[in-house]
């Protein structure tokens, strides 16, 4: 089941700022529309390849090198069709990219470590590649974002493919919580206060960095390794109290302590671009007494021997009971991220909430879990019961199991076939000149026949 090929895969690892690195003497390697690709670039990414454990192919520089090319074709298309992206979606591109990069070194410092920089020179550095990235997408959208497949061409997709070609499908999951959180505690609200004060006197005294005080004090884990920054901030993506303060604010001045429903926070505004702010907080969340927290867990110990009974379903009870917004009223079950369906492959469960995979280790679909604590997304402690729902065994793919999965490799493939015609219909009319030592790769479209030889 052949997914769409990675002409993407330029942009997957185009944000690793040292990108194992290597002395070369650079020069071009291929041109495309104008836009030039040096060799720099494919190295780069070739040794950040060998850097994930895969073995040295010279035909992995000419995929990288191809990919590279067709992004650049994009590129020279979104220009003659006058396609546009704005500077708060390259800052929303980089936040989201440098999360994910700093959550996997573990910290803001071990991060500039690696590459030698700061933060704030690797977003100077990749801002013009990431507006590349973006402009790309949104013309490949153009290209293939109308496309769908019909029940009968799914059914014609898989019955074509050979029986060795039929994947195997993972074992997946389908889990129901019910999660109880427990109220706030009178007694520590004050000392949460009384500590989210302390630390504002400082930072707005000079005695403590932002920084240093996020790292330290924060409550906040989106942003308390980012220096409390949040950027490109529009009105409706924060809660109305947090909204309320920031929006309020002048540059560079300090908000007074406020509450929401996440704790006390104090916000500096750091820049304003019409109704569009960058700002770093800081939160300190209040804690619930061990008594509540045992109270919330006597709370499910009932649910779970109500549901025992068959009285009442696991359906009905998250909608009664749970305290998550997020699934209370879709009956408990959790939405993989990656599919936007309930189902989840063990890998994937295990970086998104490994506590799960514990708890659910001994279980059986239709089970119920004792309750287990866990802490919720603003760092808080919380119970929960967990419903193993569903538990498939790995298989070969086959219509009535898998559909869905068939459904997006039938529709990659046709992306793929659309997408191929448009190169080479592209490349007619569009200057494009390779190397002559890149000349006998093995490319998937038709770029060597159709160049301009150096």
């Amino acid at each position: 089941m052949k997914i769409l090929r990675k002409f993407f895969f330029f942009a997957a690892l185009l944000l690793s700022a040292k990108i194992y690195s290597q002395q070369v003497i650079d020069r071009v390697v291929a041109v495309v529309g104008g836009n030039i690709i040096l060799e720099s670039e494919i190295e780069a990414q070739y040794n950040q390849y060998l850097g994930m454990g895969y073995k040295a192919c010279q035909q992995t520089r000419c995929t990288i090198l191809e990919d590279v090319m067709y992004q650049k074709l994009l590129l020279a298309q979104a220009a003659h069709d006058s396609l546009k992206v704005t500077e708060s979606q390259v800052d929303q591109e980089i936040e989201r990219k440098l999360q994910y990069y700093i959550k996997q070194f573990g910290s803001v410092e071990k991060f500039e470590a690696y590459n030698g920089k700061s933060v704030e020179s690797f977003k100077n550095d990749i801002r013009e590649k990431q507006r590349e990235y973006l402009l790309s997408q949104q013309m490949q959208g153009k290209i293939t974002g109308d496309l769908t497949v019909s029940p009968k061409e799914v059914f014609a997709y898989f019955s074509a493919l050979p029986a060795d070609s039929v994947p195997l499908i993972n074992s997946e999951i389908e889990i129901g919580q019910i999660v109880r959180r427990p109220p706030p505690n009178n007694e520590l609200k004050i000392y949460a206060r009384q500590r989210i004060e302390e630390v504002r006197k400082k930072v707005v005294g000079g005695e403590m960095d932002f920084c240093a005080a996020a790292a330290a004090y924060s409550d906040d884990p989106g942003s308390k390794m980012t220096c409390g920054f949040y950027k490109s901030i529009q009105r409706g993506q924060f809660v109305p109290e947090f909204e309320a303060v920031a929006f309020h604010l002048k540059p560079n001045e300090f908000s007074d302590v406020f509450e929401t429903e996440y704790g006390f926070h104090f916000v500096q505004l750091v820049e304003r671009r019409g109704d569009e702010i960058d700002v770093r907080h800081i939160l300190v969340a209040v804690q619930s007494a061990p008594t509540d927290l045992l109270k919330a867990k006597g709370t499910l110990d009932s649910v779970k021997r109500i549901l025992q009974t068959d009285t009442l379903k696991f359906c009905e009870a998250a909608a009664k009971y749970s305290d998550d917004k997020d699934t209370k009223n879709a009956c408990g079950l959790l939405v993989n991220p990656q599919t936007g369906t309930t189902l989840f492959e063990m890998d994937l469960l295990s970086q998104i909430d490994p506590s799960i995979l514990f708890t659910l280790d001994n279980m059986k679909p239709g089970e119920i879990s004792d309750p287990v604590l866990m802490q919720t997304r603003d760092a808080k402690q919380a119970y929960r019961i967990l419903y193993l729902k569903k538990r498939t065994l790995p298989h070969k793919a086959n219509l009535r199991e898998d559909f869905p999965k068939i459904e997006e490799a039938a529709l990659a493939q046709k992306q793929q076939k659309v997408i191929k015609e448009w190169v080479n219909r592209k490349l007619k009319t569009t200057y494009a000149s390779i190397a002559e030592d890149y000349m006998s790769c093995k490319f998937e479209n038709n770029w060597a026949q159709t160049v301009n030889r150096k």
